[in-house]
């Protein structure tokens, strides 16, 4: 044998003389197969092949694939399909695997037909099956068909939560009697309706069932005669390399069968399943649907949606849900703007993160801020608000350097839109240009010289490198690119009325809006809002609400045929003859401001005056100063003219409608402010007559702030005239007939007895603002500076005194709103307590304090009302009511502890699957864990509750 093998492997000089003279001598110099001499021949290759084998069995396992790789290359078609066949003889077809050739949801169907029991056992087979069985798909129904339920939400990749689940409950599962279930639960004398129809439906579908396996057995049949063998397809002889995709094309086609067959299957089983009744059989069949629904409608994850990509850089409009009626702003937001709606509760952080997620990674062209906010500063959110003393501090620094990082630069048209009117005040335009240092863009912002409610948006617009100058550009052009012009011209003038019926919409609706987002939300109620009230149809002009109002005045007392003729005419000789008055009049009209357009429109009309306009800015202030003041004394003037008159005239005859003491409680201050505004009013115009460069008004605006004092008595008295008008109201019907026919007419401005009453509190704000444009536009050297100086911080202060009247009024309010809600609460009102906030949460309860809080579990007992107080915070328990046949609940609260806040502790509770958005609130003698819908509300809560804490340990030592 050794010699043999030398033999072959020397070349072809290297052999024995005598092996060589043995042989042929053709084949002398050979040294593989001899051409001739069989049995030579085949010793030889039983030699060689049993050293190849000898090498084989010590090659490593990659060594002996690349050698069957070169060898399968070698071989012809016949080799390869005798190599095919010897395989198929080997590894037989009929025991392949059906979990690694079927699809991934095909397994899991098949798999869930199995019992739970079959189904532990078939994790036995191989890591890829136990993973297969464990999957929640498999389990998740079967636990929750028996009420089984998971205490939390398992992760993404995390499998097998609700077998152990399943294993768990079944181990530890109680078997009751009959008899000891009935005193248990109650279900022993239950009687069985319908017993006949469900034997019947059972037998039916035992006929079903029957069908559907013979049906699936002939099928079975038919295709294991008519189908080729495993792997039998190939291509044609034409197709090179055919052989190489047999085993692909073979198993896609088995695998699209198995799937027709499947959906057969499952089809079939939906149609048993609607005829069935028997809850046996709807637990099968759900198996399928399940097991299906779960992997061919697997829902998408959460900002997985492409965005929508744009071909110029959008708009980035900010609105914070403080601002009024911002549902309104929402309905008229253009097409091409990404508008982002936060909430003022949040911090800086989210808010970001809430943009980021909304620019979904592009460049914003220009962005704009709509939040509650002066002169001086902007509230951006509830603890942070933007002014010049604030914005380099960290936290704002960091926030708007991020923020204007997704803005486009200056000099593509990028920049920042304010809709507050800081351009009015020295402090605002210093914000502005601060802000315009740090970010590197243009800021622009109203300059507020058009008053009342938000109008000052629709005022001239100044930017931070020309502060105090007219731009090129239409007023409130910028706030156009955001918002449509009709809706935001409407919100500007209504702003503070559409507030009211918001907030009454959004306690009907928020019970069915509370599930979608802020934004989603809002732009529902602005549209349905925008939609029921028309204000386009119902803006129309001055001149022709009075004109149709004297028309129909005038054919009503008439016994006209023809109304519309009439109305023609009637019509045709009011223009006429008030074309005539404005001939003959137009100085004095001018003088009294009696127009009730804005300072844009003013000066589109009034072109001889625009020089002026643009060069003197203190003149456009005065201007609107009196135009303002106008108005003012008229809504003032149709309180004593509309309301005070006719009850002094019913007064005098005997036919008392009010009382004199009334009467005097309700109007005596209207008529002292009236005389002290008459006069400053013909102060003014005397002034503007003989305006000039040099000209001043702030003497005559100190001479108003002397005083005050009578707008102190007024505010002093507010609250019980008020209170004088609803008591008469409920009391006298005879007033409640004259309030119902004159309150809300074109005399009274469209307006009641309680809103012009209110119209002292909002001219005071008005008075700030014009004064600090006035100052604004004041040089320091003027003669006019000192006195505008000091009306100024007058008004300031007199304006805190009003917001603290207005912290203390909605305080009593909400304290008496809380005494009523809460039942069975102690006295409230005691001291200086005040409410802070409020907030629904859910009462929870461990079964097990010994487990630590990460892996603790808890079951929730009921719902809880929070009410943080100055010094103490209420617990309540919260029920909900829901209304029969309607969608709508409300909830009632039942006091259930208190908690002094000086001897309260709180811990946050660490989001785990088990619990979320949870906190302990320790007091002397129990504790309360409580748990938040959303965890945007937990985070606020906290914060004002540590705040509140610590003021109260402070004031209390």
């Amino acid at each position: 044998m050794e010699t043999s093998l030398k033999r072959g492997q020397l070349g072809g000089t290297h052999h024995e003389p005598q092996q060589a003279h043995s042989l042929r001598p053709d084949a002398c110099f050979s040294a593989w197969t001899p051409l001739s001499n069989k049995r030579s021949n085949l010793q030889l290759f039983e030699e060689r092949m049993n050293l190849v084998l000898h090498w084989f069995d010590l090659w490593t396992d990659k060594q002996r694939k690349h050698l069957l790789n070169s060898l399968l290359t070698r071989c012809t078609k016949t080799q390869l399909k005798y190599c095919r066949d010897l395989l198929m003889e080997t590894v037989p077809v009929t025991q392949l695997d059906f979990t690694a050739v079927l699809p991934r949801f095909l397994s899991l169907y098949v798999m869930s037909f199995l019992s739970p029991r079959d189904l532990c056992s078939a994790a036995q087979v191989s890591w890829h099956w136990r993973v297969l069985t464990e999957q929640d798909c498999l389990w998740a129904g079967r636990c929750i068909r028996r009420g089984w339920f998971l205490p939390y939400i398992p992760g993404e990749k995390e499998f097998g939560a609700w077998k152990n689940h399943y294993v768990s409950c079944v181990s530890t599962l109680d078997w009751l009697t009959p008899r000891q279930a009935a005193e248990q639960y109650g279900t022993l004398n239950q009687q069985t309706m319908g017993t006949t129809e469900e034997e019947e439906e059972r037998r039916k579908e035992r006929r079903i069932r029957q069908m559907i396996r013979d049906k699936l057995q002939e099928e079975k049949r038919l295709s294991v005669r008519t189908r080729r063998a495993w792997g039998s397809y190939t291509k044609q002889e034409g197709v090179r390399g055919g052989s190489t995709h047999t085993g692909r094309l073979s198993s896609g086609a088995v695998g699209s069968s198995s799937l027709c067959l499947g959906l057969d299957r499952w089809s079939t089983a939906q149609s048993v399943e609607r005829v069935r009744a028997s809850s046996s059989f709807s637990d099968r069949l759900s198996k399928a649907s399940g097991a299906l629904s779960s992997f061919t409608h697997r829902p998408a994850p959460q900002h997985a949606v492409s965005p929508i990509h744009r071909t110029t850089p959008a708009l980035l409009l900010l609105i914070s849900n403080r601002v009024p009626a911002y549902e309104l702003v929402l309905s008229g937001v253009k097409a091409e703007v990404i508008v982002v709606v936060y909430d003022h509760r949040g911090t800086l952080s989210a808010l970001l993160t809430q943009v980021e997620r909304a620019i979904s990674g592009q460049r914003a062209l220009r962005l704009g801020l709509l939040a509650p906010g002066g002169t001086e500063e902007i509230h951006l959110l509830h603890n942070s608000s933007l002014s010049e003393r604030t914005l380099l501090t960290p936290d704002h620094r960091e926030f708007w350097e991020k923020l204007c990082g997704w803005v486009a630069p200056t000099e593509d048209g990028g920049g920042i839109d304010i809709f507050s009117p800081l351009a009015a005040s020295a402090s605002g335009v210093a914000l502005i240009q601060a802000l315009s240092t740090l970010t590197g863009l243009e800021v622009w912002a109203p300059m507020g010289l058009v008053t009342g409610s938000f109008q000052n948006i629709l005022s001239e617009w100044s930017q931070s490198s020309a502060c105090g100058e007219l731009s090129n550009q239409t007023p409130a052009s910028q706030a156009f690119r955001y918002v449509c012009e009709s809706v935001l011209r409407g919100w500007c003038r209504e702003a503070k009325w559409m507030e009211e019926a918001l907030g009454e919409l959004r306690g009907c609706l928020g019970p069915q809006l509370q599930r979608v987002s802020l934004q989603a939300g809002g732009r529902a109620l602005g549209h349905f809002l925008w939609e029921k009230i028309c204000l386009e149809e119902l803006s129309v002009s001055k001149d022709l609400s009075e004109a149709l109002t004297e028309g129909l005045t005038a054919l009503t007392k008439q016994e006209e045929t023809r109304p519309l003729e009439f109305l023609a005419v009637f019509l045709t000789r009011w223009n006429e003859k008030k074309e005539g008055e404005e001939s003959t009049g137009e100085d004095k009209r001018r003088t009294k401001g009696a127009d009730d357009f804005s300072l844009a429109h003013r000066s589109q009309r009034l072109p001889a005056e625009l020089p002026q306009m643009v060069l003197d800015w203190r003149g456009v202030v005065s201007r609107e100063l009196h135009h303002s003041e106008c108005l003012y004394l008229g809504r003032l003037g149709a309180v004593l003219k509309v309301y005070q008159e006719p009850l002094t005239a019913a007064l005098n005859s005997n036919r008392a409608i009010l009382s004199y003491a009334d009467m005097q409680i309700i109007f005596s201050p209207v008529t002292q402010i009236l005389e002290l505004n008459g006069v400053f009013q013909v102060e003014l115009q005397t002034r503007l007559q003989q305006w000039g460069a040099e000209q001043c008004i702030g003497d005559v605006f100190v001479k108003l702030c002397s005083s005050l004092r009578v707008y102190t008595n007024y505010l002093n008295n507010y609250t019980t005239a008020l209170c004088t008008i609803d008591k008469c109201r409920e009391t006298k019907p005879a007033f409640r007939a004259f309030l119902k026919r004159t309150d809300r007419t074109l005399a009274t401005h469209m307006l009641s007895l309680q809103e012009l009453l209110l119209c002292p509190v909002w001219r005071t704000e008005e008075y700030v603002t014009l004064l600090q444009a006035l100052s604004l536009h004041t040089h320091p050297g003027h003669p006019d500076h000192t006195h505008l100086s000091s009306a100024l911080k007058t008004m300031l202060r007199y304006r805190e005194f009003i917001l603290k009247l207005k912290r203390n009024s909605e305080r009593d309010r909400l304290m008496e709103e809380t005494q009523q809600m809460i039942q069975g609460c102690p006295n409230l009102s005691e001291g200086n307590r005040q409410l802070i906030i409020t907030q629904d949460a859910a009462l929870l309860r461990s079964p097990d304090e010994q487990i630590p809080d990460s892996l603790r579990t808890y079951e929730q007992v009921s719902d809880v009302g929070l009410f943080l107080f100055n010094d103490a915070l209420v617990l309540t328990r919260r029920k909900v009511h829901h209304t029969p046949f309607t969608l709508t609940h409300r909830s009632t609260h039942t006091f259930l502890a208190s908690v002094a806040l000086a001897s309260l502790a709180v811990r946050e509770i660490t989001h785990s699957r088990y619990v979320s958005h949870a906190f302990v609130l320790e007091g002397p003698c129990r504790s309360w864990v409580c748990a938040t819908e959303r965890g945007e509300e937990r985070d606020y809560f906290l914060c004002v509750l540590r705040s509140a804490i610590n003021a109260a340990l402070t004031e209390h030592q």
